[in-house]
């Protein structure tokens, strides 16, 4: 495989990734604030992607592999928490009582939409969305780390190398 076609496969992990996010919070699943935290990087890998199949050299794969081990490390942190593995932020693990309501959220007849960090909505073969992210997120690295090195290569030898 080529180096664009790498950088493609990567770029369109995140972008499924982020597709199925989306379709889960469309059937119902509210996102809590970890889970959005994992989207961005997976934005950016998108983005870093399309420039990366526009700018020859190593650095944009580069950033896309840090991308998508960022996405994967926040998955791994959200899943210890959901899994009372270690502490998660009080604005979302139930640690600051009311604080981060307002006067309108404390008053709504409905209540105020919080959604926990520590909760787990969904699982599959006894992962969490946020288990799964961090498992993809961290091949996805792999796959951008293989166009880094297919950029080195193609460097080295002026030709575009493939695996």
């Amino acid at each position: 495989m080529t180096r664009n076609t790498m950088i493609a496969l990567a770029a369109g992990g995140s972008a499924a990734l982020l597709a199925g996010a989306f379709e889960f919070q469309l059937l119902g699943y509210a996102p809590c604030p970890m889970c959005l935290w994992q989207r961005w990087p997976h934005a950016a890998a998108i983005i870093i992607g399309i420039l990366a199949v526009a700018i020859p050299g190593r650095f944009m794969p580069a950033l896309g592999a840090i991308a998508a081990a960022a996405t994967g490390a926040i998955g791994v942190y959200h899943t210890g928490v959901e899994r009372d593995w270690w502490e998660g932020p009080a604005s979302c693990s139930g640690g600051n009582g009311l604080d981060g309501l307002s006067g309108a959220d404390l008053l709504a007849v409905e209540g105020p939409a919080i959604v926990m960090c520590d909760q787990v909505a969904w699982e599959f073969l006894s992962l969490s969305m946020a288990s799964w992210n961090a498992l993809v997120s961290f091949a996805l690295m792999a796959v951008w780390v293989t166009a880094l090195r297919l950029s080195a290569g193609s460097k080295a030898t002026g030709s575009s190398r493939t695996v």
